[in-house]
């Protein structure tokens, strides 16, 4: 599920919820799922379509537009097997079949006459196979305060069990690096997670300073949103970002209570830190 939260300008002619597959500019990438409601014609409706090798499919409409100028609203985007499900204001508005597989989905891109505030995802737990929820539903606050970067976040009580570090943000439109470090109470970093744009490698760095490479696609890009997802389990500590999960770090659970200080630093701005 895909929550957005926002409201409708009053001089609003329309605007486009598109979920993606890729996010370049040219060639456009095709669009498993277009929403697009508009206000500006005498009878207000929702478009709804598919783009496909840049040519658009034929459109589904739906007349009755549950929004409207000048007032809030809450959409949710249900994802079933076939069909993707859509309520406004709590209430059942359309369904649209899938025309591309939704597995080829990795972008969701939000554009024209909207301001919203909120968007929130509910997906499987991406550390573990199977039907477990995901495990922060935390939404994502656009409108929350900017965290200073640097940014540091005392834990207390150390790493436990099952406990789940999330931080979101944005990437900067010229990014050189991202780095999340875990630090004893001597300020000692027992261990660090890189992000590089220069090589465009992310890394584990031991306290020592060693070096490994983590083996997965590199999922950071200028100018857009991410989320890093630290899961503390297993004696260490597994990792997901944007909902993927891409690798994991040992670290004795002695060594994890010991952890004292959360600290973000790089070409980022951040939105929420949670632990």
């Amino acid at each position: 599920m895909v929550m957005l939260q926002g409201m409708v300008p009053l001089d609003a002619r329309r605007f486009q919820v598109d979920f993606q597959c890729g996010c370049s500019l040219r060639p456009q990438p095709d669009i498993a799922i277009h929403f697009n409601p508009r206000f500006h014609t005498t009878k207000p409706h929702v478009i709804c379509n598919t783009r496909h090798g840049e040519c658009w499919l034929t459109e589904a409409r739906w007349p009755g537009l549950a929004l409207q100028r000048g007032a809030s609203f809450l959409i949710l985007f249900l994802f079933e097997n076939e069909e993707v499900k859509v309520s406004v204001n709590g209430q059942h508005f359309l369904h649209y079949r899938y025309r591309l597989p939704l597995s080829r989905v990795d972008t969701l891109g939000v554009s024209g006459d909207i301001l919203v505030t909120v968007v929130g995802f509910l997906n499987i737990n991406p550390f573990v196979e199977g039907s477990k929820e995901y495990p922060v539903g935390h939404p994502f606050l656009l409108e929350s305060p900017r965290l200073a970067v640097p940014s540091s976040h005392a834990l207390l009580r150390g790493l436990w069990p099952e406990q789940v570090i999330v931080v979101r943000g944005l990437v900067l439109q010229e990014p050189k690096d991202f780095t999340l470090s875990l630090k004893d109470e001597a300020a000692h970093a027992l261990v660090t997670l890189r992000a590089s744009f220069t090589d465009r490698t992310l890394a584990w760095i031991s306290p020592w300073g060693r070096r490994k490479l983590i083996s997965a696609p590199f999922l950071f890009h200028p100018q857009r949103f991410f989320e890093v997802l630290l899961l503390c389990q297993g004696g260490g500590l597994k990792l997901a970002l944007n909902g993927q999960g891409i690798g994991a770090t040992s670290l004795d659970q002695q060594a994890l209570e010991q952890i004292r200080e959360l600290r973000i630093s790089g070409s980022v701005q951040l939105y929420c830190v949670h632990y």
